[in-house]
C-alpha cells in the first residue's frame, strides 16, 4: 500500500510539471507532436526509474555522515554530502548518454525527430529534482526510492503527452493571433496545474 501512496503522488499529487513546474523547457519545446512527446516521455521515465535508486545507493552508502562504515569502522564520521550535486549530475548524464544510444540504435526516426532535446534529458531539471526530492524526503527502502522515481517519470511522460494532445488539436481552432504558439500552451498549462491541484486533497 506504501508503494502504491509513492507511485500515485508521484502522478498526481507531486507531479514534477503540474506541482513544481520542473522540466518546463523540455515539455514545452518537445510537445508539438504526441509522438515525439511520448518518445521523451518514456525517456524520462527510463531515466528517472534507473538514476533514483542509483542516487539513493550513492546518498546512503557512499555520501551520508557514517555511510562508508561498511568500508571501516575508521570512516563512520567522513561526510560527502557536499558531492551530491557533482555526484548525482554524473550518474544522470551517464545514464542519459545511454538512453541516448539506445533510441539512436533502435528508433533513428524517433531520435531525428527528438534532435538536442535528447542529450537534454542531462540538464533536465526535473531528473536532478527527482534525486533530490528523494534525498530530502529519506526513503527507508530503495524500492520506495525506485517507486518515487517511476512515478515521478509517469507524471511528467502524462504532462507532455497530455499537452501534445492538446496543442496538436488547437492547431483546428480559432485562436486569437498573439495567442497562438507559447502563449495558449502557456495558459493550457496553468489550467491543467490548476486542475492537478485538485488531487492535493487525496489521502492513500
Amino acid at each position: 500500500m506504501e508503494y502504491l501512496s509513492i507511485f500515485v503522488k508521484g502522478i498526481f499529487v507531486e507531479n514534477m510539471i503540474f506541482a513544481y513546474f520542473l522540466g518546463m523547457c523540455s515539455y514545452l519545446a518537445v510537445s508539438k507532436t504526441v509522438k515525439t512527446a511520448n518518445g521523451l516521455g518514456l525517456a524520462v521515465i527510463f531515466v528517472l526509474g534507473i538514476t533514483v535508486p542509483i542516487n539513493y545507493l550513492l546518498e546512503n552508502y557512499v555520501l551520508k555522515e557514517g555511510a562508508l562504515a561498511w568500508l571501516s569502522p575508521s570512516f563512520s564520521e567522513v561526510e560527502l554530502s557536499f558531492l551530491s550535486f557533482i555526484m548525482f549530475i554524473a550518474v544522470i548524464a551517464s545514464m542519459v548518454q545511454l538512453v541516448e544510444m539506445i533510441v539512436e540504435k533502435f528508433a533513428p526516426a524517433l531520435y531525428g525527430a527528438l534532435g538536442i532535446f535528447l542529450p537534454l534529458i542531462a540538464v533536465n531539471c526535473s531528473i536532478l529534482g527527482g534525486a533530490l526530492f528523494m534525498q530530502e524526503r529519506q526513503y527507508p527502502t530503495i524500492a520506495e526510492a525506485t517507486v518515487f522515481g517511476l512515478g515521478s517519470g509517469v507524471g511528467w511522460w502524462l504532462a507532455i503527452v497530455a499537452i501534445a494532445a492538446i496543442r496538436e488539436k488547437i492547431r483546428y481552432s480559432n485562436v486569437p493571433a498573439p495567442l497562438r504558439g507559447l502563449g495558449i500552451t502557456y495558459i493550457i498549462t496553468g489550467l491543467m496545474g490548476i486542475a492537478f491541484m485538485s488531487f492535493m486533497g487525496i489521502e492513500i
